[in-house]
C-alpha cells in the first residue's frame, strides 16, 4: 500500500490536531454550558441556552468527531502506524467509535429534543421529566466523552502498551 512521505503525513497530522481541538473544545464547551449556566429567568432564556447546546453539538462536535474519525483511518492506512500494530492506536480506534456512537444514540437526540420541550413548555419545562432526564443524560454522556477524549490525547502522546508480538 501507498503511504504518505514526510510532509502528507505533517499535513495530515495538522489536520486531524484541528478536529480534534474542534472535538475537545467542543466539548468542554457544552459541558461548561451545561454545568455553569445558572437558572434561566426566562422561557427565553432557556431556549436560548438550549438553542446554544444544539448549535455546539451540530457545528463544533459533530464535525470534530467525524473529522478526528476520518483523519484518524487515513493516518493509520497511510502512514507507518497502522490500524492493528499498536494497542494503544487499537484502543483510540474503539473509544473513538464508541463516543461517536454514544454521541449519535445517546446526547445527539437529547441535545435536540431540549428545545423543542421548551417551545411547548416555556420555563415549566424545568420540572418535566423528559426534559430533566435529557439533562442529565448530557451531563453524564458528556463527561464520559470528556474523560474519553482527554484519555485518547493521554494515550497519543504516552504510546504505551509496547507494539503487539505477530505469532
Amino acid at each position: 500500500m501507498v503511504k504518505f512521505g514526510g510532509t502528507g503525513q505533517r499535513v495530515l497530522k495538522i489536520i486531524h490536531f484541528v478536529f480534534i481541538a474542534l472535538w475537545i473544545g467542543g466539548a468542554v464547551g457544552l459541558n461548561a454550558l451545561l454545568l455553569g449556566l445558572g437558572p434561566p429567568e426566562t422561557a427565553g432564556e432557556l431556549l436560548g441556552f438550549n438553542h446554544a447546546a444544539m448549535i455546539m453539538d451540530d457545528l463544533v462536535i459533530i464535525p470534530g468527531a467525524m473529522g478526528s474519525l476520518i483523519t484518524g483511518i487515513l493516518i493509520c492506512a497511510f502512514t507507518h502506524w497502522g490500524f492493528f500494530k499498536h494497542r494503544w492506536v487499537v484502543v483510540k480506534l474503539i473509544l473513538t467509535i464508541v463516543c461517536i456512537v454514544c454521541g449519535i444514540v445517546v446526547l445527539g437526540p437529547t441535545v435536540n429534543n431540549q428545545p423543542e420541550i421548551t417551545l411547548k413548555l416555556g420555563l415549566k419545562a424545568l420540572a418535566d421529566p423528559t426534559y430533566h432526564a435529557n439533562y442529565v443524560n448530557c451531563l453524564l454522556g458528556g463527561a464520559f466523552q470528556l474523560s474519553s477524549l482527554i484519555f485518547m490525547t493521554v494515550i497519543s502522546v504516552a504510546k504505551p502498551w509496547r507494539k503487539k508480538k505477530m505469532a
